[in-house]
């Protein structure tokens, strides 16, 4: 979700499972990322699980679709 090279301002809220930061880091970002917008205040419910699933499957230049 986190594009580019400067963002040391975010972090994660394990307990809210959403992405945090300051206002003014949010804003910065969203400014020249207009389709992020919607996760400043969204939670991701299933990121503990999906993580879980899909952390560790990579794909190889073989299997690679």
């Amino acid at each position: 979700m986190l594009s580019g090279k400067d963002n040391s301002d975010f972090g994660w809220d394990e307990h809210r499972q959403l992405v945090v930061a300051k206002d003014v880091a949010w804003n910065s970002y969203i400014s020249s990322h207009k389709e992020t917008s919607q996760f400043k205040h969204r939670s991701f419910a299933y990121y503990d699980q999906l993580t879980a699933i899909y952390a560790k499957d990579r794909a190889t230049e073989k299997d690679a679709q």
